[in-house]
């Protein structure tokens, strides 16, 4: 990935930056500039809460070249909370252990390294919901 690339993408990849349609409210993840609901301009930035379930997914178990040393590994359709959705591999959970409707929320962690030099590029990636712990 190009340095330049990594810098323009970074609110979607560590925030969940996307957009809402100004005209029927759709919100639209990753951003496109033109709302796949009415097809008309969206443009307005929003940031999604991070929460969702897991609506579908599949363990990888042959991975694509720069994966192979991760494998096996979850990737799941994760249907946010506001409504898109988002392909996101699962971290912190076990492959027998994950359930379609199972409650998950967006971390940060790395995704890969890119490139001779090892870059590490970070990325969303969905975890469990950790039970909050009362004082």
């Amino acid at each position: 990935m190009e340095v330049s690339r990594f810098w323009r993408t970074t609110k979607q990849r560590y925030q969940l930056i996307g957009e809402v349609c100004g005209h029927c409210g759709t919100k639209i993840f990753p951003p496109r500039d033109v709302c796949p609901s009415c097809d008309l301009e969206a443009k307005t930035p929003f940031e999604f809460g991070g929460k969702g379930e897991v609506f579908s997914y599949s363990t990888i178990h042959q991975a694509p070249a720069g994966f192979e040393k991760y494998v096996p590994y979850t990737v799941a359709l994760v249907k946010l909370e506001e409504g898109p959705l988002i392909t996101a591999q699962l971290t912190d959970v076990d492959e027998c252990d994950v359930k379609i409707g199972m409650p998950v929320e967006m971390v940060t962690r790395a995704l890969r390294e890119d490139g001779e030099r090892g870059m590490l590029i970070y990325s969303y990636k969905f975890r469990p919901v950790m039970e909050s712990k009362s004082i």
